[in-house]
């Protein structure tokens, strides 16, 4: 579907994107150890989670979800610079990480009540009396997030959608979900070997690779017999993952998720680019239905230059604006 079908859209303002950051970017604290924690679902799946600490002083509560593939362990970065601040807690969502995987279960709205009950495992949230907390995703995480203000909006003080969650892949992509699993599928070479994957991962920009980022590439797969690797996200889980993605409608459930919203936005992309002038188009549809439903203006940061993995690449800045936003 081309961009000539949305004659009367606009792009939001700020096309160019200037970060105007509302604090200081944080330093992060390499002696912070998070403990690894499970909560039992009511349907009997047992979602494992990074409890990365109380502040001295009480204060919110984030929940952190990662996008597709990856685990909790991508937000360690982010959590760093946040340790001590404010109560953070990441989940590795069903099928990811060291949750247990699920064939059924992957729709947006299930893995969404995924996170609120590890809020309500911790005290959080309306269902147990709880304060409300900021919720914060990455890619899926961000779609998941979404739901999870839409599903109980009382439990979430502010909703940060992570270089995704605004978007409509069919439209964005111009891909089917069977192009769009095969494009983020990994070649065999990568999963030749720990070494390769890890080489891999690292060459993506190796000046952020540390032991952070070495910790959370391991912790997306597991070490076979002959030494090669394999995602610890089957493919039947990538498969349902991804139909729940591309059945995901921005608009609506944007527009009925009233928490204040924060965008931060990854890309070198520019009005020439076709994906990122989609990608801007369908950000002014969401702003525009928010506006039409009375909600608040979303705050929306640009990061021109930077790749969709906003937690690796620019975790100062993504950290004070989540860190304003609580």
């Amino acid at each position: 579907m081309g961009i000539a079908a949305y004659p009367s859209r606009v792009l939001p303002p700020d096309w160019s994107g200037s970060h105007t950051p509302l604090a200081d970017e944080p330093p992060p604290d390499p002696d912070a150890q998070p403990d690894s924690m499970v909560v039992q679902m009511g349907s009997g799946e047992r979602i494992h989670y990074l409890d990365w600490g109380a502040p001295p002083v009480p204060g919110p509560t984030m929940l952190l979800l990662h996008g597709i593939s990856a685990t909790a362990w991508s937000w360690a970065p982010v959590a760093r610079r946040m340790h001590g601040r404010v109560r953070i807690l990441a989940p590795d969502m069903r099928g990811h990480g060291l949750s247990e995987g699920a064939r059924s279960g992957l729709d947006l709205e299930s893995m969404a009540w995924d996170a609120l009950t590890v809020l309500a495992a911790n005290g959080v949230g309306t269902e147990v009396g709880g304060s409300a907390a900021v919720i914060a995703g990455h890619g899926l995480g961000a779609m998941v997030a979404a739901t999870a203000a839409r599903l109980q909006p009382a439990s979430v003080s502010g909703l940060v959608l992570v270089d995704g969650g605004w978007e409509d892949l069919g439209v964005s992509t111009r891909m089917s979900p069977g192009e769009f699993l095969a494009a983020i599928g990994e070649p065999p070479e990568v999963l030749a070997s720990m070494d390769a994957f890890l080489a891999d991962r690292r060459d993506f920009d190796p000046g952020s690779w540390d032991a952070d980022q070495e910790w959370a590439a391991r912790s997306q797969v597991d070490q076979k017999h002959a030494g090669h690797v394999g995602l610890v996200t089957r493919q039947a889980t990538l498969r349902g993952l991804v139909e729940a993605m591309f059945g995901y409608r921005p608009v609506d459930v944007l527009a009925a998720a009233p928490a204040p919203l924060l965008v931060m936005v990854a890309g070198a992309g520019t009005a020439d680019d076709d994906m990122a002038r989609e990608r801007e188009l369908a950000l002014g549809d969401v702003l525009e239905a928010r506006a039409a439903a009375g909600l608040s203006p979303a705050r929306v940061v640009r990061l021109p230059g930077t790749g969709h993995n906003l937690m690796r690449y620019r975790p100062g800045a993504l950290s004070a604006e989540l860190l304003a936003l609580a």
